[in-house]
């Protein structure tokens, strides 16, 4: 027998607790309950869960009930590789669904698709296939490691019907690039603040770094000491991001003369040449083009702009991949139209500032 019952949280939302206790000759064999957000999930949790306990041998195979925020949870604190910042903040996110309080045994490819539709609103088709390849890294593992019944092929399933539906999508290449005169505004006001506090971040120094290096902000405030070399123009880029892998991939990546010349500059210190967060360069970059009136512009387009610059000289797909540090030169197609047209940065005032570190 089932049972659903609604209680009222403290913050004043409602929640559904469906028990299924199962009597013979007048006993208890078996009681188990869940909690979630919706009754509709509560209700659809007890028809998994009568159906597989009605089957042959249901109640002897019966075990607690393990949940996907279980499963979730086990993922992130067992797994061999450290998961980055990104997907740690995904999949706590995920845990807040309602499809993270169900039996893992019980989750199909339905409840799959039901979940990146409520995922939709207000998101992105990019941004929900991100969430649904961080959870896909669950499905894959949870069974054969831990022995959460969690049905990789129902994860599989779930992606082609969202791509068909339109819910996921691929990312679109953004072809934003600053423009001498914004990087001018954007320059002397990182410079006039740094020198009315000193104490804070050299921005216009790490902006400058950004764009000549094609380094990502993350992997500009990883560089030490130790990560550079100097007489081969090269920097060790520690964790770069990869599909496949990130923690632990370490490539060396060619440094233009002009990156060369702005890390050169900097102070040495044993927290390397740009001890900053990444979220104190997002935000102050995104604070910046919001005063300067500069629209649609991220840090992020530095490094396509640094990029872009490469092959605008003429520099062959090989030394461009060198200094990105793409893996593949086919990641390097968007960038095959780009007329070679000279270096537009070469009279730019700012490279000699960066250099003498002012």
């Amino acid at each position: 027998m089932a049972t659903i019952n609604e209680r009222l949280r403290k913050d004043g939302s409602s929640s559904f607790t469906a028990q299924i206790v199962i009597k013979q000759g007048g006993k208890t064999v078996h009681s188990e309950a869940q909690t979630f957000d919706r009754r509709q999930a509560a209700a659809n949790w007890v028809k998994a869960r009568e159906r597989i306990l009605r089957a042959p041998g249901g109640l002897e195979r019966a075990k607690p009930v393990a949940t996907l925020a279980e499963a979730i949870d086990r993922y992130i604190s067992t797994t061999s590789k450290a998961i980055g910042r990104t997907k740690a903040q995904v999949l706590a996110a995920i845990k807040t669904y309602d499809i993270a309080s169900m039996d893992c045994a019980a989750i199909t490819s339905a409840d799959i698709v039901s979940f990146a539709t409520a995922l939709s609103a207000g998101r992105t088709p990019q941004t929900v296939g991100n969430y649904l390849s961080h959870l896909g890294a669950v499905f894959a593992i949870a069974r054969p490691a831990w022995g959460f019944q969690l049905d990789e092929q129902a994860m599989k399933d779930a992606g082609k019907v969202a791509k068909r539906l339109g819910i996921t999508g691929k990312s679109r290449e953004r072809q934003r690039r600053p423009t001498l005169d914004e990087l001018d505004r954007i320059m002397e006001h990182f410079r006039e603040m740094h020198h009315r506090r000193p104490q804070s971040a050299p921005m216009h120094i790490i902006v400058a770094f950004a764009l000549f290096s094609t380094r990502r902000q993350e992997e500009i405030t990883r560089i030490s000491g130790a990560d550079l070399d100097e007489a081969g123009s090269r920097v060790l880029v520690r964790d770069m991001k990869n599909p496949g892998q990130k923690i632990g991939n370490d490539v060396w990546c060619d440094m233009p003369a002009p990156a060369l010349a702005i890390i050169l500059a900097r102070p040495t210190t044993k927290a390397g040449p740009f001890p900053y967060t990444t979220d104190a360069i997002s935000a102050a970059f995104t604070r910046a083009c919001q005063f300067l009136d500069i629209q649609d512009l991220h840090f992020h387009d530095l490094r396509h702009d640094g990029i872009s610059r490469l092959f605008e000289m003429g520099t062959s797909i090989p030394h461009a991949a060198a200094v990105s540090g793409h893996r593949s030169w086919t990641s390097l197609k968007r960038y095959t139209h780009v007329r070679q047209t000279g270096d537009k940065y070469a009279e730019w005032k700012w490279l000699s500032v960066v250099t003498k570190g002012q």
